[in-house]
């Protein structure tokens, strides 16, 4: 049986060689694009927290309306004119700042009770978390600057004390801690293995202080100052797009330390945004623009201004403070710079700027 003869297809295989180029081109163009990838996904990631300032910025804007241009404030304006919170009891009673409902519980923050019966826990030993921040170095300069997630300020975004807006979508270790509280119905939760959660965004403690509080001419305790603890209003910034208002709390942008810092509290906990030379965190200003701030720059900054103060004839016997304060109870190391991860970074703006809301933390153009 004769068969026809077969068509030749005009199809080769490929040789080994060939494959090999098509192996490489690929691997070449998967090299060129991923870091593409990577940095616009990073940008979009800074986006949407620049996004979370800008709602924080109109969550102040209202709060303003309402308290007559004043700044959020837990502590009332003349705890400073008694000295203490022992000797503020015998005359008054502390607020109770609600940090929000979990069901039919409502968690709060109180002080108290004094010799008129006010309401809430025995003794004073929750007045550093009501204060914009202590400067007792045993707590850490903790304070109200790290919970703008309070009711009393959350009411003017959504009224919840753990929403996706209080975190930078960075801040993955806070963001994993928080995920059930986010995703709970109630304004607040609480479970005891993981405690509370504060956010990627916090005040500026400087300026929640009346601005004698960190003068050039000398740090004061606000605790002996009558008008100490008086916040001052928005109006008040000299330089209100110099200065910062909110800034990302952790170090999010260009974090090449790892997730936590090994030196801090048994290392335990994240990176803080002055602990890197590389840090650029985002940070809203008190004239409503949003937008990054790099540790160099400010830290440039921070050295004209110094040299500029050292000219001046006449100058306060203080010279060289610079734009953060260096004479408060924590040194020249400011906030945590003793923790740092290079030995380059040296600043602890936004927390410690001199003259506080009447300061800067950049200077502009140079």
């Amino acid at each position: 049986m004769d068969h026809a003869p077969r068509r030749a297809s005009g199809l080769r295989a490929f040789t080994i060689v060939e494959l090999l180029v098509v192996v490489a081109i690929i691997s070449l163009l998967i090299a060129i694009l991923l870091p593409a990838l990577g940095r616009a996904r990073d940008a979009a990631l800074v986006t949407q927290s620049l996004g979370n300032l800008r709602n924080l910025a109109a969550a102040n804007a209202t709060y303003g309306a309402d308290y007559a241009d004043r700044q959020f404030q837990a502590t009332p304006d003349d705890v400073g004119a008694f000295g203490s919170c022992q000797n503020y009891l015998q005359n008054a009673c502390l607020p109770t700042v609600v940090l929000g409902w979990q069901g039919a519980t409502q968690w709060a923050i109180s002080v108290g009770p004094g010799p008129i019966n006010c309401p809430g826990l025995v003794g004073c030993d929750n007045f550093f978390l009501l204060e914009p921040g202590t400067f007792e170095t045993s707590r850490n300069l903790f304070g109200a600057w790290r919970a703008p997630c309070v009711q009393g300020f959350s009411n003017y975004l959504n009224g919840r004390f753990y929403d996706k807006a209080f975190f930078a979508p960075k801040d993955l270790i806070n963001l994993e801690l928080a995920d059930s509280y986010i995703n709970s119905p109630d304004s607040f939760s609480y479970v005891d293995s993981i405690g509370v959660v504060f956010p990627s965004y916090c005040f500026s403690p400087a300026a929640m202080w009346c601005p004698d509080v960190l003068s050039r001419n000398g740090y004061k305790d606000p605790r002996v100052m009558p008008a100490g603890y008086r916040g001052p209003a928005v109006g008040q910034a000299s330089y209100p797009e110099l200065k910062t208002r909110m800034i990302e709390h952790q170090w999010l942008q260009n974090q090449d330390g790892g997730p936590t810092n090994p030196a801090f509290e048994g290392g335990s906990q994240p990176w803080i945004f002055n602990q890197g030379i590389s840090s650029n965190p985002n940070a809203l200003f008190f004239d409503g623009h949003v937008s990054s701030i790099a540790c160099s720059e400010v830290m440039d900054a921070d050295r004209r201004a110094r040299a500029s103060w050292n000219g001046t004839p006449g100058a306060p016997p203080t010279t060289g403070r610079g734009l953060w304060h260096t004479g408060t109870p924590y040194g020249i190391n400011g906030y945590y710079q003793q923790y740092s991860f290079d030995m380059l970074v040296d600043t602890s703006f936004h927390v410690l700027t001199t003259d506080g809301i009447r300061g800067r933390d950049i200077l502009g153009a140079k």
